[in-house]
């Protein structure tokens, strides 16, 4: 297996973070991760380029632009399986953008870690195996995957959730993919890879996407506030099934004529289903043109969107307008 050649390409995060005076900041070279982790040698010759630099919670889609480049360039060279490192507060947003827009037939495998390689009770070292792992895996191909805490999620599944547990990552209502052991990859179920594609580009970073949340006593302000900012579209967090408040339902409803409106749920599983026909249910907001996210997050939805916009691709192309339920 040593034959199997897998591109590490850096992009800094805690697993790449030094402590310092002022906080800890990513600081390690993609070579230096490779070198602290002599356990990946029997799997396959890795090599390690550095793409960027930055705090997960600092990302942009720049940065997602140019890992996306980098791994066809590392493919186009030769590589088997290609893992990415990355902080973990924004991981699950890239490794879905990375999915949405890259063609490969080859895995790729993102993982971060909770806890620097100088802290005590590192995961740092078992992630990065984990990935390195599973992206020699051609059943993880193609595809782009999570490996956090010996779990593996698709990326279109995978959420952050928990602050600071090693077993952050899930995928909440489906479970992981797989499983690592020490001696295999037990595969649970396939994958389901986004139905649409979306060109990754650095022009997503100038396209406004505000996230307007309901719960309640929530009002027509938010909406207004987006708008007087010229947003080019809104992300609603709703709750339940998909419904917002009466006020918020009647300011969406008015802007699906300016702006392309997609409502997910802030509930943690389950997807987005018009049911209820009052002021703010999902039915009369549908009925409206507002759009549905479906089982995406709302983060992964906001990522959706503004990949579709930035691209010129019809959010209609993406998101679901489905109809309503006999309930």
């Amino acid at each position: 297996m040593a034959d199997f050649r897998v591109r590490v390409l850096a992009a800094g995060g805690t697993i790449a973070s030094e402590p310092g005076e002022g906080g800890a900041t990513p600081a390690k070279a993609g070579d230096e991760l490779v070198e602290r982790v002599p356990e990946l040698a029997p799997y396959a010759d890795v090599s390690a380029e550095n793409v960027a630099s930055r705090p997960g919670f600092d990302m942009d889609f720049a940065s997602v632009t140019d890992l996306a480049e980098a791994a066809e360039r590392a493919v186009a060279d030769g590589a088997d399986g290609l893992v990415v490192t990355h902080g973990t507060d924004t991981l699950a947003d890239t490794a879905f953008a990375l999915s949405l827009g890259c063609d490969l037939e080859v895995p790729l495998v993102v993982t971060g870690s909770q806890r620097r390689f100088d802290e005590p009770g590192t995961d740092a070292p078992a992630n990065l195996l984990t990935a390195v792992r599973a992206a020699t895996d051609d059943r993880f191909e193609p595809g782009v995957h999570v490996a956090f805490d010996d779990e593996l999620h698709p990326a279109r599944d995978a959420v952050k959730r928990h602050t600071n547990a090693l077993s952050t990552f899930g995928s909440p209502g489906k479970g992981p993919t797989a499983t690592v052991t020490r001696g295999g990859i037990a595969i649970h179920r396939e994958p389901r890879e986004s139905a649409v594609s979306l060109p990754l580009s650095a022009a997503a970073d100038d396209v406004s996407v505000p996230v307007v949340h309901s719960g309640t006593g929530v009002g027509s302000e938010p909406v207004e506030r987006a708008l007087a900012t010229d947003a080019d579209g809104i992300v609603v967090e709703g709750t339940g099934l998909g419904n917002v408040t009466g006020a918020l339902g009647g300011a969406l409803a008015e802007a699906t004529s300016r702006v392309p409106v997609v409502v997910g749920t802030r509930c943690h599983a389950g997807p987005t289903e018009p049911v209820y026909g009052t002021a703010g249910g999902a039915v009369t907001l549908a009925e409206a043109g507002v759009r549905f996210a479906g089982d995406l997050s709302v983060s992964k939805a906001r990522v959706a969107l503004r990949l579709a916009l930035a691209g010129g691709v019809d959010p209609d192309d993406v998101f679901d307008s489905p109809a309503p339920l006999d309930h």
